[in-house]
């Protein structure tokens, strides 16, 4: 059984919970970061940024079910280590580029911006996809020493 990380805010706690039945029948094991209850005032960072470094130190990729993704998505991409990419509907195939490509680790997405079944190709597609290495490694590699990181 694969291992995944799961985290977001209280506008995509819905959705989460609604991925989360759906993925433990897909084969992985979740650990769910928080919230862990729906709370209007919660803080995207109390729960997103401890999922970021679980998800460098065991090498395990992470999912992000927002409001709308993106602060979340500027947070955890702070850590070292983390390269989270965003989806906002539409193509899928950018979650494609971005696992094949760019080699990321989380993907965030916002729930006022994907349906149920959008938010699932796109986390298939992230979960199946492998780094395609070659010249995209370098470039990575090349990104990573940016800041320290």
């Amino acid at each position: 059984m694969k291992q995944i990380y799961i985290s977001g805010d209280h506008a995509g706690f819905k959705l989460k919970e609604k991925l989360k039945p759906w993925l433990e029948k897909k084969g992985f094991k979740l650990k769910d970061f928080g919230p862990l209850k729906y709370d209007k005032e919660d803080d995207y960072p109390d729960f997103v940024i401890p999922m970021a470094r679980a998800v460098v130190k065991n090498k395990i990729r992470g999912l992000i079910v927002a409001g709308s993704g993106q602060g979340e998505n500027i947070a955890v991409n702070k850590i070292k280590g983390i390269k989270c990419a965003l989806y906002h509907g539409g193509s899928a195939k950018i979650v494609k580029t971005g696992r094949a490509h760019d080699d990321a680790n989380v993907l965030s997405f916002g729930s006022r911006f994907v349906t149920e079944s959008e938010a699932k190709k796109a986390i298939a597609l992230f979960l199946n996809t492998k780094f395609e290495k070659g010249r995209h490694a370098r470039r990575v590699k090349k990104v990573s020493k940016i800041g320290g990181r």
